[in-house]
């Protein structure tokens, strides 16, 4: 099992940068799927960058702006934002998942989720 908690949020205008990171607890993280997930008021939580055994994917909305990486060392991921727009508005999800199956933009299926970092753009 695998507890999760995210930090970096915050409120920055837009055209500006923000790094989110998620501390993972145990020995076990560089055997787990990670990725990032978003929730905007009123909407369904979405799929934002996930990062599989070396490979990254990323939504559309956000290739070219943001990175996804990962410490194993550290048990950290990371979300490093540029250039926010203010539709990035929402809580940041970090994600974890123990085996590699299915669809990885798919929140169902995802193990563990940390309590999220609420981002809001201002333009």
């Amino acid at each position: 099992q695998v507890q999760l908690v995210e930090s970096g949020g915050g409120l920055v205008q837009a055209e500006g940068s923000l790094r989110l990171s998620c501390a993972a607890s145990g020995r076990t993280f560089s055997t787990y799927i990670m990725a990032w997930f978003r929730q905007a008021p009123g909407k369904e939580r979405e799929f934002v960058a996930a990062w599989i055994y070396g490979v990254t994917y990323y939504v559309d909305s956000v290739k070219g702006r943001f990175t996804i990486s990962r410490d194993n060392a550290k048990n950290t991921l990371y979300l490093q934002m540029n250039r926010l727009k203010s539709e990035d508005t929402a809580v940041y999800y970090c994600a974890a998942r123990k085996t590699y199956g299915g669809n990885y933009d798919s929140k169902s299926e995802y193990d563990y989720w940390g309590q999220g970092t609420q981002v809001t753009v201002s333009s």
